[in-house]
């Protein structure tokens, strides 16, 4: 037993070093990030039905939490603030070119009527990142990620508040019995929000629409679950 608990933990540093030092990465990116700019990651596992993902620290323009019983209905509410910044709604009055994805994290909530707490934002432009214009809107704040992990599952198609959780769902049973899964429930119980939904994709676009769900966790815990 101890000796197939080293042998995973080896095979997962030998995973992050390949990834850290070698530069292997997803070609898989959704097509809309051929026309607007996506932030890049590197693939750290293919797995059936979800892939595990590392995002380098970068900066993000997000909302204050949105309280409300709709993620498509906080997601506008949260687009609309961010377009506006986007359009010089800052304290430059500059443009900013739009990104992709527009994320949407649901972190747990006591609110009443079974509102949840929606956390919308996207992705600075990297001519942008060093020093990004500062939102004149009070509900918009400059977020600094550091690296971050995350297990993702796409799904195309129009976000629905309908289906989004059975998306989650599916991610969550793609995971299950696997390190990435019990680092997942591990950084739910120390807060970390319950899911996030990634949109590529501008409304009036009907055709290959992509959306992802993300579970972000703490890779420590992946390697301490082993």
């Amino acid at each position: 037993m101890a000796a197939a608990t080293i042998t995973c933990k080896l095979s997962l540093l030998l995973s992050l070093f390949s990834v850290w030092f070698l530069g292997v990465t997803s070609a898989s990116l959704p097509p809309s990030c051929q026309r607007i700019e996506c932030p890049s990651y590197d693939l750290i596992q293919l797995g059936n039905g979800y892939e595990i993902r590392r995002y380098n620290s970068s900066v993000w323009i997000a909302n204050t939490p949105i309280q409300d019983i709709s993620l498509v209905e906080a997601t506008r509410t949260g687009f609309r603030r961010l377009f506006d910044y986007i359009q010089g709604k800052n304290n430059l009055k500059q443009k900013i070119e739009m990104t992709a994805p527009v994320i949407s994290e649901v972190l747990p909530s006591d609110g009443p009527f079974c509102e949840s707490s929606f956390v919308v934002g996207f992705y600075v432009p990297k001519v942008n990142q060093a020093n990004p214009p500062t939102p004149t809107e009070k509900d918009l704040k400059i977020k600094r990620w550091k690296t971050v992990h995350v297990a993702v599952r796409q799904f195309g198609g129009f976000v629905k508040d309908t289906s989004v959780g059975e998306e989650a769902a599916a991610l969550q049973a793609s995971i299950a019995g696997t390190k990435w899964g019990a680092a997942v429930e591990k950084s739910k119980r120390a807060g970390y929000s319950v899911y996030t939904v990634a949109q590529y994709n501008a409304p009036f676009e009907y055709d290959n629409r992509v959306n992802e769900i993300w579970f972000f966790f703490d890779i420590e815990d992946a390697l301490r679950s082993m």
